[in-house]
């Protein structure tokens, strides 16, 4: 164990100084790899390795993997979403050209599922927290799993819900079924009790405390009965999203948390949880 906890040590101490030291972290061949390396290092669900004992300076650095790692998503996203916005016809029908696109399609399926599970009825109106450019989520359970059901993507940055706007504008279903705020999250109140089911995105939260922040503020104005589908991570998956704990959601009664395996090709947990009366 010793040895397996130097040697994971070794490599993410080695990749962060290569990341950290980037000039950008906008799309290029060797941000792509340095990252790709980083997901292989920490895809691994078979460890002895407890992540919350190591060192203060690796916790330290696994904070700081994950704001940058979430920078360049965010990089990432805005290229492939401008991309797509620049087709002649339905960008919708071209989703597959972002390399990841297969493993949103695996993640919404899982996610779909576990709302289904936990509600007596379909929800007409699902609120999604950091939606981002690219808002594959709010998609794809509109197109292919609730086709009667109204998204609400919540985003701070302007500049994103400009572009996510412009991939469903061409689609006269999508464009009247998804619906974007430009909004810091932390300032909506009333309107969050509009929603049956209420999606955190893992990049919400820069750091621990900030996660616990939104959630506290969802816990605070969502309406009783209503649902939290919550994305997490376990192990060592850790250094790549904050890992939310069940203490961390006060005021709401966790149903259910799923890890998923290496075959499931995707790198998210997703707790479910339901807020409880006020």
């Amino acid at each position: 164990m010793a040895c397996q906890k130097a040697h994971f040590k070794n490599q993410i101490l080695e990749l962060y100084n290569k990341i950290s030291n980037l000039k950008s972290l906008k799309p290029s061949k060797n941000v792509d790899t340095l990252f790709q390396e980083l997901m292989s290092t920490c895809l691994p669900t078979e460890t002895n390795i407890d992540v919350e004992k190591l060192c203060p300076k690796v916790q330290d650095i696994r904070t700081n993997l994950i704001k940058l790692r979430s920078e360049a998503i965010g990089y990432s996203e805005q290229h492939f979403s401008t991309v797509l916005g620049s087709l002649e016809d339905n960008p919708l029908h071209h989703l597959d050209l972002y390399p990841y696109y297969t493993n949103y399609l695996k993640l919404s399926k899982v996610e779909f599922d576990l709302v289904m599970l936990r509600t007596s009825h379909v929800p007409t109106k699902i609120a999604f927290v950091g939606s981002g450019s690219l808002p594959f989520t709010s998609i794809i359970l509109a197109k292919f799993h609730l086709p009667n059901t109204t998204f609400h993507n919540f985003d701070i940055d302007p500049q994103a819900n400009s572009l996510a706007s412009k991939l469903v504008s061409r689609d006269p279903d999508l464009s009247s079924r998804i619906i974007f705020h430009t909004v810091d999250i932390l300032n909506a109140t009333e309107i969050l009790r509009d929603y049956e089911v209420v999606f955190l995105a893992s990049l919400v939260g820069v750091d621990k405390e900030a996660k616990v922040k939104v959630i506290k503020h969802l816990g605070k104005h969502m309406a009783p009965g209503a649902l939290l589908m919550l994305r997490s991570a376990k192990g060592l998956r850790a250094f790549l999203y904050i890992d939310v704990d069940p203490c961390d959601l006060r005021g709401f009664e966790v149903l259910e948390t799923y890890h998923p395996s290496l075959s499931d090709g995707f790198v998210n947990s997703v707790m479910v949880a339901r807020k409880l009366s006020d």
